[in-house]
Formats: C-alpha cells, sequence, structure tokens
C-alpha cells in the first residue's frame, strides 16, 4: 500500500516496547514494521522471537560508526526508541543518523510522566537533552509521553490476592497525603496510542500525552479495597521525608554516576518527587507545557480506566511485567503514622 509507514522500533523486547510492537503489528494495513537490535543481542531468544512472528531485524550498534547506522536506517520512515532509562544519550547519535538517513519522524525515549526539564527528574533531563538536539537537527519528530502505568500503580492486599501481578510486596506506601491527581495508564494502550499518533500530521513536531485515567492515591487504594472487600493498612510517607531521600539518592548517584542501582534509586525517588509533592503529572500541567491532549486528539479510543484494570486483577487476569529484571533495594525514608 502506497500509504503503509515503514516503522523501526528500538527496544522492542522490553516492556514499552513490546507493547508499542503490539500496537502497531495490530495495524498490518498501516505499518511495516521492523525491530533494531545490537550485534550483541541477535541471537537471544526475545529477538529471536521476534523474528519469528515475522518482524525484519535490522542489526546495529547505535554507539558505532555513524554512517553505519546512516545505512541501517535508510528507507525508513517513522523511527522509535524505547531505550533503557541508563542509555537515554546514545539516541544523540541516532537523531543524527536518522537526520542523514532521511528518517520522516523520530519517536525519541519519552513514554514517562509529565514533568519540566530543569532539575526536577534527572532522567527527563537526559531526554530532554536528546529533544533538544533533534530540534538542532531540524529533524522531524513527535514526544509521547503516557503517565504513570496502571501495572505498577495498584497496591497490594493483605491476603495476597494480586502478590502475583506486583512488581514490588509489599506496597502500600501513601506519598504526600495521597490527594495529588497523576496521569495513568494501561501498559496495553499505549501501542495503540502511538499507532493512532504516528498516523497522524497534527502530532508532527509536537508533544503528546497518552492516558487512560486521572487518579489520587487514595482514590487508587479506594478502588481496590472497593473491588476487593479487603482493608490495606497504608503506610505514610511525608513530603519532607520523600524530599530527604531524594536528596540521599542524587548524593549517592553524584558519588558513584556508573553504578546502575543508585542511578534506579534516584529516577524512583524522582518520579515520586515530580507526581506527588510538585504534583507534575496532570492533563492541566501537560497542557500549560504544550502537549497536546491524546485524549481529545483520538475521542473514539477509548483507553482502559483503572477500575477496569482493577476489575481484571482481582480476577487473576494480569501478566507480572519486569520478570527478569533486578530493582534496586528501597530506600528508607520516615513514615508518618
Amino acid at each position: 500500500m502506497a500509504n503503509k509507514q515503514r516503522v523501526l522500533l528500538l527496544g522492542a523486547t522490553g516492556e514499552t516496547g513490546g507493547a508499542i510492537l503490539k500496537g502497531l503489528l495490530n495495524e498490518p494495513e498501516s505499518f511495516e514494521v521492523e525491530a533494531l537490535v545490537r550485534p550483541s543481542s541477535v541471537t537471544k531468544p526475545a529477538v529471536k522471537a521476534l523474528a519469528a512472528r515475522g518482524v525484519n531485524i535490522r542489526v546495529a550498534d547505535i554507539e558505532g560508526p555513524l554512517e553505519d547506522l546512516v545505512k541501517t536506517l535508510a528507507g525508513i520512515d517513522v523511527l522509535i526508541s524505547t531505550i533503557d532509562p541508563g542509555g537515554q544519550l546514545a539516541q544523540l547519535q541516532l537523531a543524527t543518523a536518522a537526520k542523514e538517513a532521511g528518517v520522516k519522524r523520530f519517536v525519541p525515549c519519552a513514554f514517562t510522566t509529565v514533568a519540566p526539564p530543569g532539575g526536577v527528574m534527572a532522567l527527563r533531563d537526559q531526554k530532554e537533552e536528546v529533544y533538544q538536539h533533534v530540534r538542532k537537527l531540524y529533524l522531524p519528530y513527535t514526544i509521547i509521553d503516557v503517565g504513570y502505568w496502571h501495572q505498577i500503580s495498584f497496591p497490594t492486599l493483605p491476603s495476597g490476592r494480586v502478590d502475583y501481578a506486583a512488581v514490588i510486596k509489599p506496597k502500600v506506601e501513601i506519598h504526600a497525603g495521597g490527594a495529588q491527581p497523576t496521569i495513568l495508564i494501561d501498559l496495553n494502550d499505549i501501542g495503540p496510542f502511538v499507532a493512532l499518533i504516528i498516523k497522524d500530521p497534527r502530532t508532527l513536531n509536537n508533544s503528546v500525552i497518552a492516558y487512560g485515567d486521572v487518579l489520587s492515591q487514595n482514590e487508587i487504594f479506594e478502588i481496590m479495597e472497593a473491588l476487593s472487600g479487603e482493608k490495606i493498612t497504608r503506610e505514610y510517607i511525608s513530603a519532607d521525608a520523600l524530599i530527604a531521600a531524594r536528596a540521599q539518592c542524587a548524593a549517592a548517584n553524584k558519588a558513584d554516576p556508573r553504578n546502575h542501582l543508585t542511578w534506579l534509586q534516584l529516577v524512583g525517588q524522582d518520579y515520586s518527587y515530580s507526581k506527588y509533592v510538585r504534583g507534575d503529572n496532570t492533563p492541566e500541567y501537560a497542557k500549560y507545557l504544550g502537549y497536546l491532549d491524546g485524549t481529545e486528539l483520538y475521542p473514539d479510543f477509548r483507553p482502559t480506566k483503572f477500575v477496569e484494570f482493577a476489575r481484571e486483577l482481582l480476577d487473576g487476569k494480569m501478566e507480572k511485567i519486569y520478570q527478569n529484571m533486578v530493582f534496586p533495594a528501597k530506600v528508607e525514608v520516615a513514615s508518618q503514622k
């Protein structure tokens, strides 16, 4: 088909990348989907599984010679990156190669919560460095943020009923009073949203916020209690305690910037600070920052509400995410009884 887009996806074996891959493969009339993988990953079972699904594999070291990367990107209409948190700045050369290869739209690795650049979230600041590089190149782009996943937003229950799908157990913390609303999305809705966005000329050279719900932690806990019939004993973490823990993580990361675990701890604390203390992750703030609202752009698409997700979760129908990922030790913070 003349209008079919050739999309190259970096990170197709990850959680976000896998969700996007699924959404794009569900529209074969619109997309030819390929995956970009490092030479060291070619023989991995997950990559072989992609090839078995009919996904063409392009192999390149994105930090290798620029001319080789340009050749690898030849003929690509849309390049989507879902690179891991530690690899954000590797996208600088990827963007340069995309420009030289004539890529028509670059979707850098955003897919996070709404936050401003400049000292609020270290990960967001690295992403911003990539965005500014893209703009300096005059490379067509779209930035897509998605808030926080349902899959990592639900509390665990006293009975252990939802432990099978919980990334962290127990998970009963309420941050900074729990009243701050925050944008949420079902991981499985990211792919359909991305498919809509990259077909849409209105989103070119714009930022889009895609989401399914806006709830506070208190509201999330209340939904889980109402549906399960269980009472959750909450652990209250004050705003001051969050700020102190974040400072502690920032100092540890500064002292040892190559330590991946301390970096991940800082990323986690930044998320909590931005969402619950500052209150950044809302549709209103997204619009203030210049985002287009995905729910307004695509009113016919009905993303999953948290209450719908929770019913499926309680019915035992969810699959645990990050099954093979090792998480850093929990940062000890003072609680409010």
